[in-house]
């Protein structure tokens, strides 16, 4: 019988997994891959993620803002913004507010405050941020 070199069934291991790995990216949509590169930021950042977020619970999220709008609220000005960090969506409010410097489509941003839910749909209402990478 012959004697196998330390180390060579790991390599193989590795290589096939390389393998699997390329095939996937071949075969997956670029909302698929860009979901998935999002998801490993948000455990760079520390953050929960947003499918994972409790309501009426503080956390720490981060993503891509998707749009940003300006929508009133009861007569008053608010911006709100759609964080997406490919696992699920959470809108982010600043009531008060009409525009707010960097917050912008495409923008990466880590925020952090209560998830509450409105109209069916995650909400943070004025959280803390940080701005993030560029756009």
């Amino acid at each position: 019988m012959e004697e196998v070199p330390a180390g060579t069934a790991q390599e193989s291991a590795q290589g096939a997994r390389g393998l699997r790995g390329f095939l996937r990216r071949l075969t997956s949509s670029k909302a698929e891959l860009e979901a998935e590169e999002l998801q490993k930021t948000t455990g760079e950042e520390g953050a929960t993620p947003i499918k994972k977020c409790a309501v009426r619970r503080r956390a720490c999220v981060a993503g891509t803002l998707r749009t940003v709008t300006l929508r009133p609220r009861g007569g008053a000005p608010s911006l709100e913004a759609e964080l997406y960090d490919g696992s699920d969506v959470i809108s982010l409010v600043w009531l008060g507010r009409r525009r707010i410097a960097g917050i912008e489509p495409g923008r990466l941003v880590r925020a952090e405050g209560l998830v509450s839910v409105q109209d069916g749909r995650k909400v943070m209402f004025n959280p803390r941020y940080e701005l993030r990478g560029g756009s």
